[in-house]
């Protein structure tokens, strides 16, 4: 792979850059995360505009290792460049909850594997892997539910989110959620589910801000949508 990039950018360089970025005040916020970088994300998002789409340097950075450099990747990447097996094995390796984030945001949903690695992520037995599945589930329960196994999913989420690993049961919980604002045939279930199991009851939800409790984000939500 050539190291130089079409706007004459090496990839040295941008590391460079990276790291001239990097604020220690930054890096504690994030690392409390999960996050193992220190760049303020506005001016990541600036180089990655400078630099516009460029896929052969996303490959370059994304082999870096580096989780700055990664993210950096995932917003000059063409999402649908990607092959199957080539996204399965980044998100296997996107340790990062921001990297894994913008992985499934910014690129599996785009591409056109992104329902064949929703049911292939769904089941594994890998808890950040399958998080991702439920991501990528819950933004079909949003956007194309037909085909959906509603209840089907409830059930899984009553049996075992109480116990799974935090992002895991973060995203069950968002798919919970999100069953019970846009499905009300389904409401009453998913509320007496996360009435029942109390995921998320006492986190803590800066004022103005909608609780991740299951019961109190869907009322504020349909609360809402009942105000339009």
């Amino acid at each position: 792979m050539a190291e130089t990039t079409m706007t004459g950018t090496t990839v040295k360089e941008l590391m460079a850059e990276l790291a001239q970025l990097e604020d220690t005040r930054a890096r504690e916020v994030n690392e409390r995360h999960g996050d193992d970088h220190g760049v303020n994300l506005g001016k990541l998002r600036a180089i990655a505009k400078r630099l516009k789409t460029q896929q052969e340097l996303a490959y370059q950075l994304w082999a870096t290792g580096d989780t700055a450099a990664r993210l950096l990747a995932l917003l000059v990447c063409r999402p649908k460049a990607f092959s199957r097996d080539e996204l399965d094995a980044m998100l296997r390796e996107a340790l990062a909850p921001k990297v894994q984030d913008w992985l499934v945001n910014y690129v599996v949903k785009k591409s056109p594997h992104a329902e064949e690695l929703r049911v292939a992520w769904l089941a594994d037995p890998d808890p950040l892997v399958a998080s991702a599945g439920w991501a990528l589930t819950s933004d079909r329960v949003v956007k194309a539910p037909q085909g959906l196994d509603l209840a089907g999913l409830l059930d899984v989420v009553e049996a075992e989110m109480k116990d799974a690993p935090d992002r895991l049961q973060w995203a069950m919980n968002t798919c919970l959620a999100q069953i019970g604002i846009g499905h009300p045939e389904h409401r009453s279930r998913a509320l007496e589910i996360g009435e029942r199991l109390q995921v998320l009851k006492d986190y803590p939800t800066p004022p103005g801000c909608t609780s991740p409790f299951a019961p109190a984000w869907i009322n504020e939500m349909v609360r809402r949508q009942g105000a339009l």
